[in-house]
C-alpha cells in the first residue's frame, strides 16, 4: 500500500523534522549531513529507523506534484527527469519544516530560498556538486542505520512490507498535467522563479524542445 497525501502521524513528523533540522544545524554539507542523519538513526530502535524512512516518504508524497515539477523544472533549465525530481523532492525536504510546506503549497515560493538563489544567474555547469536541488543519498539513510542495526543487508525492505506499505520509487504526480515547455505558462504560474532563471526564447512559446515529463 503506497501512501498519499493525508493525515500524518503528528508525533512521529515532529521527531522526522527535529533529525532533518538537526543535521542542517550539526553539519555542513550534504555528505555530512547523511552521515550524521545515519549515525543518530543507528542509535535508535530498528522500529524508529522505520518510521524515519515512512515519514520520508509520505512528505515526498505530498510533493509529488507537476505544480512542483514545473518549478524544478524552471530552475534546472528543463533538466528534470523522473529520477531527478525524486531526488528534488527529498532536496525539498532537506530545506526544513517550514520551507518544505511554504514550497509544497505554493512552488513559486523556492524564489525565496536561499539555496536556489544562489543558483540564479549562474551557468548550471559552475554550480558545485552539493549546490544541485537534489539529495538522492537521503533515501539511503535509513537503509544503511537498519542495516548497522540488525547486521543483515537491505533488511528494511523486509520491516517495512510487514507494515503493509511500500516506498516510492518514482514520481507519480496526480493533479493535473500540463504543458511544461509553454513559456507563457511557465511566466504565468512561477513569475518570481521566472525572473531568476529566464526562459530561453523558442519559436512557437516553447521552451527545452527535449524537456521532461
Amino acid at each position: 500500500m503506497s501512501y498519499r497525501a493525508g493525515s500524518i502521524p503528528v508525533v512521529q513528523m515532529d521527531e522526522f523534522w527535529a533529525l532533518i533540522e538537526a543535521s542542517d544545524a550539526a553539519a555542513g554539507t550534504p555528505d555530512e549531513r547523511l552521515s550524521w542523519l545515519t549515525d543518530r538513526l543507528a542509535e535508535r530502535p530498528a522500529a524508529d529507523v522505520v518510521d524515519f524512512a515512512l515519514r520520508l516518504d509520505e512528505l515526498r508524497a505530498a510533493a509529488d506534484t507537476w505544480r512542483l515539477w514545473g518549478a524544478a523544472l524552471l530552475v534546472c533549465g528543463g533538466f528534470c527527469s523522473d529520477d531527478g525530481f525524486h531526488y528534488f523532492q527529498a532536496w525539498v525536504v532537506g530545506l526544513g519544516r517550514a520551507a518544505y510546506h511554504r514550497v509544497v503549497a505554493e512552488p513559486d515560493a523556492l524564489a525565496e530560498v536561499p539555496q536556489v538563489r544562489r543558483l540564479a544567474g549562474r551557468p548550471m555547469r559552475d554550480w558545485a556538486g552539493d549546490e544541485w536541488p537534489e539529495w538522492e543519498c537521503l533515501d539511503y539513510v535509513a537503509d544503511e542505520a537498519y542495516e548497522r542495526i540488525t547486521g543483515v543487508p537491505e533488511s528494511i525492505d523486509a520491516a517495512i512490507e510487514a507494515r503493509d506499505r511500500e516506498l516510492s520509487c518514482r514520481p507519480r504526480p496526480e493533479d493535473e498535467r500540463w504543458d511544461v515547455r509553454d513559456a507563457a505558462e511557465l511566466a504565468r504560474r512561477y513569475p518570481r522563479l521566472a525572473a531568476l532563471f529566464p526562459l530561453p526564447h523558442r519559436s512557437g512559446g516553447s521552451v527545452w524542445e527535449t524537456a521532461r515529463p
